[in-house]
């Protein structure tokens, strides 16, 4: 299988594993649903705990502080007040809450970029389960259900829309999304070995962009890490080269005084 480093930056990458007999299109699909998977994963988290600390959410309209509502607010046995005003505060018990903060640390770890290190590629399946794992503390949770209108809901029935933009976290269009290799981008009705070769055991950097964004930036030469060794090897050259003048400049002057020494007595 041949493994792509799908990169869009330092905190947007991930591994996955294909065919290069697969298209280029099919893979576009493939890696921008894994995209958007994983920004979904971190919007549920942050959403997730919110939830569990302050419970469900209001209803547009109704939202803002408790202190200052008009009407009488009902207050749980876990009630802790939403700065915020998005929630109603009527959490779950804080002990059965753990079970959902952690899932969703759980779901973070399965989609993050530190997978790359790990060399572990994604899937579809894996970040799924993460999704559904979470569905499942949730309704352990809050057994009666969430509002329609809760994000941590919109988003389990993938009916999120744009919340994830909204949340700095840009999702990709599976049918229009762009593929770029070695700074050129690949065309959709190509396979991939039209690029990449006909080796199963390649590896490639790989990035998506959306439709008519334009080509992405070029990958440094060197790695971070080969860059902190060159950096590091160039200043212990420098320091050896200043040790080193120093030790020339002293015999320089021994010489001179010397010479003058010998002068002195000629005369």
């Amino acid at each position: 299988m041949v493994l792509l480093h799908m990169k869009r930056s330092e905190m947007e990458q991930f591994l996955y594993e294909t065919s290069v007999a697969a298209s280029v299109k099919e893979t576009v699909a493939q890696l921008a649903e894994l995209h958007n998977l994983r920004a979904k994963i971190q919007v549920l988290k942050m959403e997730g705990e919110e939830l569990a600390k302050h419970g469900p959410a209001k209803l547009p309209e109704k939202q803002g502080l408790d202190e200052y509502s008009e009407t009488h607010v009902e207050k749980g046995p876990f009630y802790a007040s939403d700065p915020t005003g998005r929630r109603t505060g009527n959490a779950c018990d804080p002990q059965v809450s753990k079970v959902l903060l952690k899932t969703l640390d759980e779901a973070v770890a399965a989609a993050s970029r530190d997978q790359v290190a790990r060399k572990v590629p994604l899937t579809h399946a894996a970040l799924r389960e993460a999704v559904d794992n979470v569905r499942g503390a949730v309704m352990i949770c809050y057994p009666m259900g969430l509002p329609e209108w809760d994000l941590v809901r919109l988003l389990l029935e993938d009916k999120e829309g744009d919340a994830c933009t909204q949340y700095g976290h840009e999702t990709l269009d599976p049918g229009s999304s762009t593929l770029w290799f070695a700074g050129k981008q690949m065309i959709n009705e190509k396979p991939l070995s039209e690029y990449l070769g006909r080796h199963e055991k390649t590896k490639a950097v790989v990035k998506l962009q959306k439709k008519g964004a334009g080509a992405p930036s070029r990958e440094p030469i060197v790695d971070p890490e080969t860059q902190k060794a060159m950096m590091a090897w160039h200043y212990k050259k420098q320091e050896e080269q200043k040790v080193g003048g120093t030790a020339r400049s002293r015999r320089s002057r021994r010489w001179v005084a010397l010479q003058e020494a010998g002068g002195a007595e000629s005369r």
